[in-house]
């Protein structure tokens, strides 16, 4: 007698609505993050808002933008950062949340311009937290 074959399929509501809101380890990051000194700020607007936030850390593919009302999974947002590489202007996409905290945002459209400033402020950034000069 042959037993039928069970299968288990686990269902996740949260998953089907924001598919990309599942945890990712550290590992799963492209770039590493740099925590930044606190005067670092970003004014950043969708079609909706316009806001200026602290910027909670950052890489060479985007920035963690601390605010109590972070937008949805997948919102396009267009940003400002005003630091001493120079102004560095983007088009970016919400790919991570916490609510009440702040978002992820990932620089989906840049001047090669602006990456090459954002590669600089990076550098920077890095060598301030390791002690090297500049």
């Amino acid at each position: 007698m042959d037993l039928p074959l069970l299968c288990i399929i686990r269902f996740n509501p949260l998953e089907s609505l924001y598919p990309m809101a599942k945890e990712k380890s550290k590992a799963d990051r492209r770039h590493q993050r740099i925590a930044t000194p606190k005067g670092v700020w970003v004014a950043w607007q969708d079609g909706k808002q316009q806001n200026v936030s602290r910027v909670r850390d950052l890489n060479v593919g985007g920035l963690f933008i601390a605010t109590p009302t972070p937008l949805a999974l997948g919102s396009v947002v267009t940003i400002l950062l005003s630091v001493p590489e120079g102004e560095i202007r983007s088009r970016a996409t919400v790919r991570n949340l916490i609510p009440a905290e702040g978002m992820g945002v990932q620089f989906t459209e840049i001047s090669q311009q602006d990456q090459a400033r954002v590669e600089k402020l990076v550098t920077r950034l890095l060598n301030a937290e390791s002690g090297l000069p500049g």
